[in-house]
């Protein structure tokens, strides 16, 4: 396996190799994923050099005009910002190349790569862990000094399809409590890849049974996950656009996915407020956080008897965007789904009356038809509006302002 270099040829690379001081190394999860011949539209290289890497980070951003950034003025470590690709430069930790690549978490990415000679430097038989597809720890103290590094096993064991070697694992478990002194941020990025796919799901679980969950989420029902990826391939093969919108980012901005937050929601303490201080504890947005609570608060409804149609109004109206994750969560803990298709079948119509109400009338026009003054009575009014056209009792603007009317009366 290691002597495929054909995927880290540079002329791959944005820029040219001529640039290059030498020596200079490749090193990290490029390397590993070349070497296992997995591709990636974007680049995102690291080199380690014994000196000069900010300065050889500032001279190639100059050449090709890209972006520039120190990351770390003391450790010497600056990153140059390609359109297609993220390029870190880093002085070599210790007195050799080797002493660096000893310094690192698995044995799998501490192989490296010289593009000047085309030669593979893998002290520690990374090579061979690659082969036989398993995540082997470089030191006991390695992982010690970065707790991060015993819950990123699991992320990368699932995002390579990868196993954790024995003594690995063994020294995880030991190491788990030390989890508590990582940055919330940091944690929460690991934990993020691990919810956004089911390959993820066994890992968490594993990831759970090992003691790195619970300083989180003391609560956290892993299992529910599970079922919550069952419940996603049942649903997609009936509602196809149900699936497309379990898979959209709740925001432009946070990459999480309202599948993503049905998960998170397994993780939670049930209670609203403990659970939103976990997410808060963990560096969670806001967007995250209401997405949860939302589905949380209203989860109980959907698991009970029918709703009325009043009900059912009041319902989509606190859900909004929601909806699909609760229908989702309410699947995974046992609901037929039988029950719920109606309400489905409303969300997914976008002229549903119920789910998706358009107003017959305005408050401007209830204030001037009905010569009221503005106030939460206007508001009351309009409600009670769409709750009669979602009952079908109207129809038009007219009979609007006449069912108004006769609330006013009465």
């Amino acid at each position: 396996m290691c002597r495929n270099l054909s995927r880290l040829s540079p002329q791959k690379w944005c820029f040219s190799l001529d640039l290059l001081p030498q020596p200079i190394y490749l090193v990290g999860g490029a390397v590993r994923d070349a070497l296992l011949g997995r591709s990636a539209d974007y680049l995102d290289l690291d080199f380690v050099l014994p000196e000069n890497a900010i300065e050889t980070a500032r001279s190639l951003a100059y050449h090709y005009k890209a972006g520039f950034v120190i990351l770390d003025a003391q450790r010497q470590i600056a990153r140059v910002v390609f359109p297609q690709a993220t390029v870190d430069f880093a002085r070599q930790e210790g007195s050799s190349l080797e002493t660096d690549l000893r310094r690192r978490d698995f044995t799998v990415n501490a192989i490296a790569y010289n593009p000047h000679t085309q030669e593979i430097i893998d002290p520690l038989d990374g090579c061979i862990d690659l082969q036989q597809q398993r995540l082997r720890m470089v030191s006991l103290q390695n992982l010690q000094d970065d707790p991060l590094r015993l819950l990123r096993a699991y992320r990368q064991a699932a995002q390579l399809g990868f196993t954790i070697e024995s003594n690995t694992r063994l020294a995880i478990r030991t190491l788990a409590p030390q989890i508590k002194r990582v940055a919330a941020e940091r944690v929460r990025v690991e934990l993020s890849y691990l919810l956004a796919h089911s390959q993820g799901t066994l890992w968490l679980q594993k990831a759970a049974e090992d003691g790195l969950i619970k300083y989180w989420f003391p609560n956290a029902n892993v299992n529910d996950i599970a079922a919550v990826d069952t419940a996603v391939v049942k649903l997609s093969e009936i509602w196809s656009q149900l699936n497309v919108e379990l898979y959209q980012h709740i925001r432009d901005t946070i990459k999480t996915t309202w599948l993503g937050i049905a998960k998170l929601a397994c993780l939670v303490t049930p209670q609203l407020e403990t659970a939103e201080a976990e997410l808060m504890q963990l560096t969670c947005s806001r967007a995250e956080i209401r997405g949860v609570t939302t589905l949380l608060k209203l989860l109980p409804q959907l698991q009970t008897a029918p709703l009325s149609v009043r009900e059912q109004y009041f319902f989509f109206q606190e859900a909004g965007r929601v909806f699909p994750a609760i229908a989702l969560l309410a699947v995974a803990k046992g609901s037929l789904i039988e029950a719920i298709a109606p309400l489905i079948n409303r969300y997914l119509n976008p002229q549903d009356p119920v789910a998706h109400p358009t107003m017959l009338v305005t408050g401007q026009d209830l204030i001037q038809a009905l010569k009221i003054k503005p106030g939460p009575q206007v508001g009351r009014l309009l409600t009670e509006i769409a709750i009669a056209q979602a009952e079908g009792k109207i129809t038009t603007a007219a009979q609007a302002l006449e069912y108004a009317s006769q609330m006013l009366d009465s």
